[in-house]
């Protein structure tokens, strides 16, 4: 089945434009699942945007959804739509005080740590600095999440929740930037719980590459 033909017959299903290495995609997706919505994929191309994206949503970046005539064109929008209209019971639902600390924690995860950690993982765009002193410039947020993970598997408590959903596709990516780094850093809880979530079966479903594509 090519892609319109798949987009005309998900006029009733939930339909992502994605890709599947991008983080915020990632989450989006992560979402989805655990909240047992049926939706239909495709995969885009980064260098040839298929119009049908780019009619719904003109600034081009994945991912974006679209229900019926809705459309969600923000990561962390497809993620609140997902957990309020999910099929299963979820942890997602915190009380007062944890929903102010997970929103923090993901504000600081868009804002200073993504642009820290583009600058790290794109190093040799900045050649200002090292490619060490860009990576410590990440440390402020690492050791804010090994902190919490202190006393608990995940970031909010010992349930996965929408927190470590929206960070841990940022945290995968400084992982990944130098590995050998990495694992051999102090941040063992950082890396008690990426495992936990590398190796989930929610993450393993979410990073199939569609059969669509």
């Amino acid at each position: 089945m090519n892609y319109v033909e798949q987009l005309n017959r998900s006029k009733s299903k939930p339909y992502l434009f994605s890709y599947r290495r991008c983080p915020y995609a990632m989450r989006a997706r992560m979402a989805l699942v655990e909240s047992k919505i049926e939706f239909d994929i495709y995969e885009i191309s980064l260098r040839s945007k298929p119009q049908e994206m780019l009619s719904i949503s003109p600034k081009g970046t994945v991912p974006v959804l679209r229900v019926n005539e809705l459309v969600l064109d923000e990561s962390l929008e497809i993620m609140k739509w997902a957990y309020k209209n999910s099929k299963s019971n979820q942890s997602n639902f915190l009380e007062s005080d944890q929903q102010t600390a997970a929103k923090k924690l993901i504000e600081i995860n868009d804002g200073k740590f993504k642009d820290f950690l583009d600058c790290y993982k794109y190093f040799e765009r900045y050649p200002n600095k090292s490619k060490q002193e860009h990576r410590e410039n990440c440390y402020f947020f690492l050791d804010i999440l090994e902190k919490r993970l202190k006393d608990t598997l995940f970031l909010i408590n010992d349930e996965r929740t929408f927190a470590d959903i929206s960070i841990f596709p940022f945290i995968r990516q400084f992982m990944n930037v130098d590995k050998v780094w990495f694992d051999e850093s102090d941040y063992t809880k950082i890396k008690k719980w990426l495992t936990l979530l590398v190796d989930s079966d929610l993450f393993k479903k979410i990073m199939v590459k569609p059969s669509c594509s």
